[in-house]
């Protein structure tokens, strides 16, 4: 808030509500300067994998293998 608001506030009288709202104002303005400044500490850095090795070995043994076995199944006649 500007100090010419503040000046003003202070020499009017106010009802509680106004009060609550000027106060949820003036949080919501402080919010709003804050915005997008996110200490270094939050921000994940790394080159951690989301999975395990052993994890991503067997999706990979997997994947490949049907594939290599659809391969000998359609070319052997048996498979649709």
């Amino acid at each position: 808030m500007t100090w010419l608001y503040r000046l003003w506030c202070l020499l009017h009288i106010q009802t509680t509500s106004r009060r609550l709202a000027d106060r949820k104002i003036e949080r919501f303005e402080k919010n709003i300067t804050k915005r997008g400044a996110v200490p270094e500490t939050v921000v994940k850095k790394g080159d951690d994998y989301p999975v395990g090795p052993l994890l991503l070995g067997f999706f990979v043994f997997v994947v490949i293998g049907s594939s290599l076995f659809q391969i000998i199944r359609t070319a052997t006649g048996g498979g649709l």
